[in-house]
């Protein structure tokens, strides 16, 4: 799988339900450890709430999750949880929301609503992104080339990470996995194959609207 949706910044979020508090907290993990780990956190800053159910779903399917009602009537908390990561598409993600009982009981399915809109309210105070697989690309090119490449990489939405000049001009692009074998046949016609190039990097990223985050390089020669 080469795109995986990702929380990127954490958040939290509360809501109230007949004087009941609701509030989630959403973090990104890696590992079951790390989720774990985060869920004992929160439990321990709220220790006097009356529950802190959790969820996480971790793997580039989803294929691994695990919820907890924490005292909650079985399947009201801890799964609606669950379902609102799975529905949104998020993986790599762990979720605790603290319940501070007000005095009214609301019943299994105003328990259920009120776990996956308190997951809701967290979500909207989390920075998420759509995770993708690519390629950091070295081309070294003439001063004619230069307007060729920039035109290439407008239009195909490429970035251009870094640009050195010179006697040359040494540019560092971001090329899409499914875009590197096209990328390398439109540049080698555009210059007559004048023009080095070579791949450097395999990178994870996740690109905004005017934002680029690469969360993971590995060089080319550590891949086995």
């Amino acid at each position: 799988m080469d795109e995986r949706r990702l929380v990127l910044e954490g958040g939290e979020g509360e809501i109230e339900e007949k004087k009941s508090r609701f509030i989630a907290h959403i973090m990104p993990v890696e590992t079951e450890e790390e989720a774990v780990s985060y869920i004992e956190q929160v439990k321990k800053k709220y220790w006097d709430a009356r529950h802190n159910c959790s969820a996480f779903v971790l793997g580039d399917r989803q294929e691994y999750t695990r919820c907890s009602d924490d005292g909650e009537p079985s399947g009201t908390a801890g799964k609606p949880m669950l379902d609102v990561l799975l529905g949104q598409g998020l993986t790599n993600v762990v979720a605790v929301v603290t319940r501070y009982f007000g005095g009214t009981l609301l019943g299994t399915g105003g328990l259920v609503r009120a776990y996956q809109g308190a997951m809701l309210a967290g979500l909207e105070h989390c920075v998420t992104g759509v995770q993708k697989e690519g390629m950091t690309m070295k081309v070294v090119t003439d001063y004619n080339g230069i307007g060729k490449l920039q035109y290439i990489c407008g239009k195909e939405a490429f970035s251009i990470l870094d640009t050195q000049y010179s006697d040359h001009v040494e540019a560092c692009l971001l090329i899409p996995d499914d875009k590197v074998d096209s990328f390398e046949k439109e540049w080698t016609e555009a210059t007559s194959g004048k023009s080095r190039m070579e791949p450097a990097e395999k990178v994870w990223y996740v690109k905004e609207e005017k934002e680029l985050r690469i969360l993971k390089r590995v060089p080319l020669t550590d891949q086995s």
